[in-house]
């Protein structure tokens, strides 16, 4: 089981199949930009939210990787400052996830399925990213929240994922010494009210899985690590196929406990917790 589950992570790791375009949300109203295949009907879709002081453009090759999956994957380019809004900016999520849904994206009319829609995110964009997925009466339901090195928000994270039945996936970096898990991925984990893996990703740094340079990487610690961008971009895109495309060909990943992604929590979510 460990050497498919191995074998699962090299190859989710490589681009996928669909040739990959790029479009800009400001066309829209909403500054970011979105991947997505060059054709496909009913997608799923993530909306992805950057670091704390980072650009949209420092996970393009993660969002492009997930569009080669068949993934719509889009990015606002809001709340970029020292002091963000937290909760705006899980606003602008769901906003994105609004446009993305009700919009024809591409020459071939691509269009994404409501009912198959993600979130997912860096630092503060992992924290927004949890206060944005809890469900009321207003909003399109959240299938799957998806976070790396995700931070501590105002209002609190951990008390937003008391209120998440989705599943979640959190990655935390095993040297990330500005969101260290304790603290944030691992209590959001703890509060999630649905099932969640924690996985702990050896020498991962805070910056790890941005791409690029960028003048933040004076200011915050770690930098761009080439190995953390494959593992990252393999368990994000196994689990979003698996929870938002409902494709099991790579749960077997999912559930298996490895060096390279080790499981540190793990939870079923009882139907008492829940």
């Amino acid at each position: 089981m460990a050497s498919t589950a191995k074998r699962l992570l090299e190859q989710l790791s490589h681009p996928g199949p669909h040739d990959v375009l790029r479009g800009d949300l400001a066309l829209v109203g909403l500054p970011g930009v979105v991947f997505t295949p060059r054709s496909g009907l009913n997608l799923p879709a993530v909306a992805f939210g950057h670091g704390w002081l980072q650009a949209p453009g420092r996970y393009h090759g993660l969002l492009r990787h997930l569009a080669s999956w068949g993934i719509v994957a889009a990015a606002p380019a809001t709340h970029r400052g020292v002091l963000p809004s937290h909760r705006l900016f899980a606003a602008d999520l769901r906003t994105t996830l609004d446009l993305v849904t009700s919009l024809r994206l591409g020459p071939d009319g691509i269009s994404v399925d409501p009912a198959k829609l993600g979130l997912a995110g860096h630092s503060i964009g992992g924290g927004a990213a949890v206060l944005a997925a809890p469900d009321d009466d207003t909003r399109r339901r959240v299938s799957a929240v998806a976070t790396v090195g995700a931070a501590q928000t105002m209002p609190p994270a951990t008390t937003a994922a008391l209120r998440i039945t989705a599943p979640g996936l959190h990655l935390a970096g095993e040297e990330d010494l500005l969101a260290p898990a304790t603290g944030n991925a691992e209590a959001i984990s703890k509060a999630w009210a649905g099932p969640v893996q924690l996985r702990t990703i050896p020498k991962m740094t805070h910056l790890g899985v941005t791409e690029g340079t960028h003048w933040s990487q004076l200011l915050l610690q770690g930098k761009p690590q080439h190995t953390v961008q494959r593992r990252v971009r393999a368990l994000f895109t196994a689990f979003f196929l698996t929870e938002l495309a409902g494709d099991d060909t790579y749960r077997e990943l999912l559930d298996s406990d490895l060096k390279a992604a080790r499981i540190t929590y793990q939870d079923e979510a009882s139907p008492a917790k829940v």
